[in-house]
């Protein structure tokens, strides 16, 4: 596979930055207009993106960096070499969600609100975003034998054929669940069966059991001792968000 979509003179344009791009003006056009419909004013939308999206982007690759470090301590050069890969959703997250915190604090508006509104975009972005591993040749499984391979489209049989080994296309699990949940995310939204909150929190929950899974049958996980750290990362945020889900809904019975 060829990172590289096309140059222009000296500069290379990789498809890995083009789906981020992609993502983040799908996910912002997607956001602006959930807004409006909910008299949210988009200006605020698009400032907790042009907010969110750097600092999301350096909690992510600081959030990698610091589970690499043998290796980038060694390598300080490649610690801001992104176009070689290694952002960390986990990260980028973690991040994203304390900068949206405390614009939404300051501004004296409605958390759960405007992250009802994003999340949908959030996760669509994810599944977006895990197709530029595809172009890496990235965040893919262990070995698997043709038998296996040959039950997926010919272009993937390709981009998972790396020094004359197949590998379990891990990245397409995670995009096709990402999917799945940015569906679901939109089905209970419409249906107006969602309570405030229901959504960023079911989105966490569903988009971290689809994690918790896929992770195991990686090969580049970020450890944490002898445990892989996405899938503490993701136990953890399930349970939290659980728990909240649950508390919300009891506040919310205890006023009726």
């Amino acid at each position: 596979m060829d990172p590289i979509a096309f140059s222009l003179g000296p500069i290379s344009i990789r498809w890995y930055g083009i789906l981020i791009s992609s993502a983040v003006a799908l996910g912002t056009f997607l956001a602006v207009n959930e807004g409006k419909r909910r008299g949210i004013d988009p200006e605020h939308i698009l400032n907790l993106i042009i907010l969110v999206v750097p600092l999301g982007f350096l909690g992510a690759r600081l959030y990698y960096v610091i589970f690499k470090w043998d290796y980038f301590g060694k390598n300080p050069s490649e610690i801001f070499a992104v176009w070689h890969g290694g952002l960390a959703i986990h990260g980028a997250l973690i991040f994203g969600t304390a900068a949206a915190y405390f614009y939404i604090r300051r501004n004296r508006l409605d958390f759960w609100r405007l992250t009802d509104v994003l999340a949908p975009s959030i996760v669509l972005g994810q599944a977006l975003g895990r197709w530029g591993n595809f172009f890496n040749q990235e965040a893919h499984g262990g070995p698997v034998g043709y038998e296996f391979i040959s039950r997926f489209p010919e272009f993937i049989q390709r981009g998972m054929f790396i020094e004359g080994q197949f590998y379990h296309p891990t990245f397409l699990y995670e995009s096709l669940w990402n999917m799945g949940v940015f569906v679901v995310l939109l089905l209970f939204r419409r249906r107006g069966i969602a309570k405030k909150g229901d959504i960023f929190l079911g989105y966490i929950v569903l988009y971290s059991l689809g994690r918790l899974v896929i992770e195991s049958l990686r090969m580049d996980s970020l450890m944490f001792g002898p445990f892989r750290a996405a899938q503490i990362v993701s136990v953890l945020a399930m349970g939290l968000a659980s728990l909240l889900i649950v508390s919300h809904h009891r506040g919310l019975g205890s006023k009726n």
